[in-house]
């Protein structure tokens, strides 16, 4: 057989069978749920009398719509205000119940967002195929897995018949060699690919990231960069398997044990791209080079270094990227040619599933301990990825770092990176945000979303506009 990437064995491990037009049916081993986009796909199986093939491939948790204040949380999903959050809660734990599918439910210990728990409970494995009705279901590739969104009616073909039919992407290697300075975060080495490669760089692509900067990167940093594959285009990203991937995964709930975890970590260590695979594309990028990074526009390949300066469209030729730049001067309420140092921020927001781990919220804390938030600063709150982040953080006495610097302590949730649940920007104000995504509206009607790593929106907490976190 000849060489091979890692992206093209999992593919080949799940293909069930190809079609003539290049399309193929895939075998998914493992089908996340939460309340979205799981309603529809139950209802559909309803009507066509149709269960799930297997129920124990299945694990379910609501995340986009659940309250994270501890005063909502207390009354479970009835403490949900908004109407149809509510419902969409209530939908999930409807069918999980009818259907013997397990699920975390609002108050159980282990609920949190979606992409978060799937990899803490070793619900995902390296190997898997994995997806679920969210884009950025590509996190759990870090695992050295292949894991991708789908939409809501392949949410029900996948439940009905374990398998979906896809067409083989290309492959690109974004390769990054070189030391990260101090301060510089798995957040800033996905937000300058992206900011090198733009939003459309990886369409098509199935990306791996590969180099010295991610063999050194601990698990929580490869699900960082493997969560913003899709905002550099493509649809999967992953890396490939590695003794810090075998570690990490060693001991969670739903691993292999005895016997089966040595079988499985044997084939495991197989994921791996060949040394002579050929990729479509390949990206270099020095590592030692990239600084903090915050996006200045609305969309995540509007980015900068800290020390950088707004663009002016002005000096750009391509007159769509002019125009580009002014509609997002426009947006965003910025001048062309401020420094990113001056831009406010009137909240700051530490979670989501690119930026909630444990290793996320330590980052944080180092950084706003025995100092206070800044007046201008009307919210600044720090939202755990699961129940299994929160309690171990709060074992650790982190939350009490962030309270003594007035900053809050949530509840696990998707909180505050989307507008669909209490947590919204309002019309105009800026937000240091740690999520992936900072288009119009996406935090709320006018908001303004700036994205950072933890360690950067902590500080800025602090300092109420950006600054470079290495002088911290």
């Amino acid at each position: 057989m000849s060489a091979r990437t890692l992206y093209d064995k999992l593919w080949d491990d799940h293909v069930v069978a190809q079609r003539d037009d290049g399309s193929s049916l895939l075998y998914i081993d493992r089908h996340i749920v939460h309340e979205v986009t799981s309603p529809q796909a139950f209802e559909g199986l309803r009507l066509a009398g149709r269960k799930p093939w297997r129920a124990d491939s299945v694990i379910a948790t609501p995340d986009h719509n659940v309250p994270t204040t501890a005063k909502e949380r207390a009354s479970g999903v009835e403490g949900i205000e908004d109407p149809i959050s509510k419902i969409q809660v209530k939908t999930l734990d409807d069918n999980c119940d009818e259907l013997g599918i397990v699920e975390f439910k609002i108050n159980d210990p282990r609920q949190g967002i979606v992409h978060v728990v799937g990899p803490e409970t070793g619900g995902c494995l390296p190997g898997m195929t994995i997806v679920c009705g969210d884009s950025h279901t590509s996190t759990n590739g870090a695992l050295g897995a292949l894991s991708f969104g789908i939409g809501t009616s392949e949410v029900e073909h996948v439940l009905a018949t374990q398998c979906i039919i896809a067409k083989k992407m290309k492959n690109m290697l974004v390769k990054v060699d070189g030391t990260l300075g101090e301060g510089v975060t798995a957040k800033d080495v996905v937000l300058a690919i992206i900011g090198e490669i733009g939003t459309a760089g990886g369409t098509g692509y199935a990306i791996e990231f590969g180099g010295e900067v991610f063999r050194a990167m601990s698990m929580e940093g490869r699900l960082t960069v493997c969560n913003m594959a899709i905002e550099a285009g493509a649809r999967a990203g992953m890396v490939a398997v590695d003794d810090i991937t075998i570690e990490y995964v060693n001991g969670r709930s739903f691993a292999p044990k005895g016997e089966q975890w040595h079988k499985a970590v044997d084939n495991w260590r197989k994921l791996q791209s060949d040394a002579d695979a050929v990729f479509d594309r390949i990206v270099e990028i020095d590592g030692s080079s990239i600084k903090p990074q915050v996006s200045w526009g609305t969309s995540p390949e509007m980015v900068l270094p800290i020390d950088g300066f707004v663009p002016d469209p002005n000096t750009e030729k391509d007159q769509v990227k002019a125009g580009g730049i002014r509609r997002a001067l426009d947006y965003m309420g910025l001048a062309a040619g401020q420094a990113i140092t001056d831009i406010k921020v009137d909240r700051v927001f530490i979670g989501s599933c690119t930026n909630s781990r444990i290793e996320d919220i330590r980052a944080a804390a180092q950084i706003v301990k025995g100092r206070k938030k800044a007046a201008n600063v009307k919210e600044a709150i720090v939202v755990p990825g699961s129940g299994a982040v929160k309690k171990q953080a709060e074992e650790e006495g982190l939350h009490k770092i962030f309270i003594a610097a007035d900053l809050e302590w949530r509840e696990p949730g998707c909180s505050m990176c989307l507008a669909m649940n209490a947590d919204k920007l309002g019309d105009g104000e800026h937000c240091a945000s740690t999520s992936n995504r900072n288009f119009e509206g996406r935090q709320g009607y006018g908001g303004r979303t700036h994205l950072v790593s933890p360690a950067m929106a902590a500080a800025a907490a602090i300092a109420g506009h950006f600054v470079d976190v290495r002088e911290f």
